[in-house]
């Protein structure tokens, strides 16, 4: 295999690594924040039982956020997004949205789109995103 082939294998799978460990981050920050808009804050539990995992799981992942700077949490308190977090989950949020218009637009049914845009948006590239953006208008 040359070079300039092994050199290109390893870049798409390291971009493949590199998106599946912000995944977690991505998905926790936007449930967080939906969490606070649906019932005006975000806990342990809520997140636990949203994920259908143990609070211990959640919270291994929630000291993650603290130090990537994303979440911030009190004593006996929910679970703030930081600036950076409430970003991201924006981010997340408008990444999904347009994966998912664009498979509605393609002609996949709406539940199946929602559930492959999970998926897909922490995989799509930011040209793929333009382009189906640019499809889908929301350019």
């Amino acid at each position: 295999m040359p070079r300039k082939a092994i050199a290109e294998s390893a870049a798409k799978f390291d971009r493949i690594r590199r998106a599946h460990q912000s995944e977690v981050a991505e998905d926790y920050v936007e449930m967080i924040a939906d969490l606070i808009a649906e019932i005006g804050e975000a806990r342990t539990v809520d997140l636990a039982a949203r994920f259908g995992v143990t609070s211990p799981t959640v919270n291994a992942i929630i000291q993650r956020l603290q130090r990537e700077d994303l979440v911030e949490t009190r004593p006996y308190r929910s679970i703030f997004l930081t600036e950076a977090g409430q970003a991201l989950a924006k981010e997340a949020r408008d990444r999904h949205r347009i994966v998912r218009d664009f498979l509605v637009a393609i002609g996949v049914p709406e539940t199946i789109a929602e559930e492959d845009a999970e998926g897909i948006e922490h995989h799509v590239s930011a040209e793929t995103l333009a382009v189906f953006a640019k499809i889908t208008n929301q350019d």
